[in-house]
């Protein structure tokens, strides 16, 4: 059923009683009422209220239900639970994060590739076992131990998940961002982490072209002398020059170890797993540490719970190295399912080439970006008149809100039968606040609940938590994969500053959200962004997602610019190819927004401009364009995609 915006009660898919009776959160609420004698859990919102009232008990039984491999005792699961941040997780507990993910190691496929190029590889959980460890014993011979950082500068291929896993398994801390980066940007990361080794391929496909590395490695390595090692994956199948790369070797050059066996080191429970960074447009990137067994234990929680991954499933993420989401899917790897991975562009040489990959590889679980899903409808992209998608399962959409508009685009052109789930969290928290369940109905343009173990509220201005109404996005307890330290940070002052300076002792995330009368929530944006004139807050999104469905527009940027006083809210619009801001165009939008929001939402001022600038991960850059307009120095460039979108703005609005 595809009810239209007036039918926002009606839910646009529901599960079918074989589906919910099949679902790992079926059994897991069965689990928790046998185990706790708790027979109110029969549902979603009893066992939602039940793991935050009582996350002592919560947490081990995700952990015992998704058997993941530890030895010590797990008394007592948390110490300093008031304190937040300062609370610890299970610090009795030691564990490797690989062992977990290479609990299997047989001939079911772990691994499936395909590339822009037409390549396409298939690596069993026993060639995937065997490969790491022959990168493992590269990396133990070059000195890597526990702490040592290992660095990825790579493609999202196979050989990435290889040295991940390899680096870990060892108790050193990976981190990753994808080639498309600017050497500043890669210097800006690593520089501050220091690696021992670094990872890199020699060129990769984008767009249809093929875009050397070499050249930005040879800076690199320059630029950060703690690499003694850098491994060169011959990606490209050209001829590999290693000519000027200090400390290089070929990926392929190290040998088998005698002994295939991989010697896992254990580390305690908050041991630094991986660093993430934060986007990094309004200065150096702040390096965000998350621990092993926090990252496990809630990747286990949302992928087997949430996701509803099982063995048989083959899970794909359109998705950068640089973005959390690899992170989040090659943690798959724990539940036995096949990771499915592409390296290319999403719409080279059409809007089809995911939905290819799709039916040519039986993807259950698909996800990718709203902005994607956007971009796919205005190109006219059917899936569902042009393809098959049997095993089309679930698909996941993160990185910006979901418009409701692409819901209705989702069921009525892509999948009636398919699980729609809208889940939003961050590099932060390398996971969710907000998810998916298999349990629940999907309604237009909501995330269908707060995630399992996750206290999370809406507070208004006087912090208090509020439903029906926009607000901050908050978290009022401590959770597992809550950063263990800011990398270079010894006093947490900048940890503390980040996510705890508005309230408190309460984790505000930077979001602005409402939470729904179905205990669904909304995303509007960033809080950061949030538009304020005369006083009135308006998320930025609540704008994109009126001017968007206009056919003439394929995106735009709103931010709000110092006027007379006060704000006003100045819009850009990215057209379509035969489009032209006029003023009847001008009108047309403003009279979109204003009908199906509020006046107070119609900027004062529209231009048009032919690009927009976004993250490394495709987020568009309101920051950036509000420091331009401004006539601020945006700090640092290097954290954009498109660094030279900013040039069409300036400060003469």
């Amino acid at each position: 059923m595809n009810p239209t915006s007036a039918n926002v009660d009606l839910p646009l898919w529901q599960p079918g009683p074989e589906r919910t009776e099949r679902a790992n959160l079926s059994r897991f609420v069965r689990h928790v009422r046998e185990s706790t004698g708790n027979e109110d859990i029969r549902r979603y919102a009893p066992l939602y209220d039940f793991s935050v009232r009582h996350p002592e008990k919560f947490w081990p039984l995700v952990w015992e239900f998704c058997g993941i491999r530890a030895s010590g005792e797990h008394e007592p699961v948390l110490v300093d639970a008031g304190r937040m941040p300062g609370a610890r997780w299970f610090p009795n507990v030691r564990l490797n994060f690989a062992q977990n993910l290479l609990r299997f190691n047989d001939e079911r496929p772990a691994l499936v590739f395909r590339n822009e190029w037409g390549h396409a590889r298939e690596l069993s959980y026993a060639q995937l076992h065997a490969e790491v460890a022959r990168i493992a014993h590269a990396l133990k011979t070059a000195g890597v131990g526990p702490g040592d950082r290992v660095a990825g500068f790579m493609p999202n291929i196979p050989e990435t998940v290889i040295a991940m896993l390899a680096a870990t398994s060892l108790g050193a801390i990976w981190s990753s961002c994808s080639p498309d980066f600017g050497v500043k940007g890669v210097v800006d990361r690593f520089g501050q982490i220091e690696p021992k080794v670094l990872v890199a391929a020699d060129a990769y496909p984008y767009g249809g072209k093929r875009h050397d590395c070499l050249a930005k490695l040879r800076e690199v390595l320059a630029a950060i002398p703690s690499i003694e090692r850098c491994l060169v994956v011959p990606y490209s199948g050209e001829p590999l020059s290693l000519d000027g790369l200090r400390g290089a070797v070929s990926w392929n050059a190290p040998e088998e170890p005698a002994d295939a066996a991989i010697d896992f080191a254990p580390v305690p429970f908050d041991h630094p797993l991986y660093i993430m960074y934060s986007s990094g447009t309004t200065g150096v990137p702040k390096c965000i540490v998350h621990g092993a067994g926090g990252t496990l234990l809630q990747h286990l929680k949302e992928l087997v719970l949430h996701a509803d991954l099982k063995r048989e499933d083959r899970i794909f993420y359109y998705t950068t190295c640089g973005w959390m989401m690899w992170n989040w899917l090659v943690s798959s790897l724990s539940v036995g399912a096949a990771v499915v991975l592409y390296d290319g562009s999403p719409t080279h040489p059409d809007g089809n080439a995911l939905w290819n990959l799709a039916d040519e590889v039986g993807i259950s679980v698909f996800g990718t970006s709203a902005k994607w899903i956007d971009a796919t409808a205005k190109m006219g992209v059917k899936p569902r008149e042009t393809h098959k998608l049997p095993d089309l399962k679930t698909i996941l959409s993160t990185g910006s809100p979901l418009a409701p508009e692409s819901f209705d685009y989702v069921y009525r052109d892509v999948k009636e039968r398919v699980l729609l789930s809208s889940i939003s969290g961050g590099t932060d928290i390398i996971s969710c606040f907000a998810l998916g369940n298999p349990l629940l109905p999907v309604y237009r343009g909501e995330l269908q609940c707060r995630g399992l173990g996750m206290k999370v509220e809406i507070l208004d201005e006087a912090g208090q938590p509020v439903r029906g109404q926009p607000g901050e996005l908050a978290c009022l307890a401590p959770f597992p994969s809550m950063p263990v330290a800011f990398w270079n940070d010894p006093d947490g002052e900048k940890y503390r500053a980040a996510y705890f300076s508005k309230v408190p002792g309460v984790w505000c995330h930077g979001d602005r959200a409402e939470l729904t009368a179905h205990d669904g929530i909304i995303i509007y944006g960033r809080s950061d962004a949030t538009l304020n004139p005369g006083g009135v807050r308006i998320g930025t999104a609540e704008i994109y997602r009126q001017v968007e469905q206009l056919p003439e527009v394929l995106e735009s940027v709103a931010v709000g610019q110092r006027w007379q006083g006060d704000e006003r809210i100045v819009l850009f619009v990215r057209l379509a190819r035969d489009a032209r801001l006029d003023d009847a165009l001008r009108a047309k939008i403003k009279a979109q927004i204003r009908d199906n929001t509020t006046p107070r939402h119609v900027p004062a001022l529209i231009e048009q401009v032919p690009d927009i600038p976004r993250t490394i991960s495709g987020k568009i850059s309101e920051l950036a364009v509000r420091a331009v307009i401004h006539g601020e120095e945006v700090k640092n460039t290097d954290a954009l995609a498109n660094p030279e979108a900013l040039s069409h703005f300036s400060n003469r609005y």
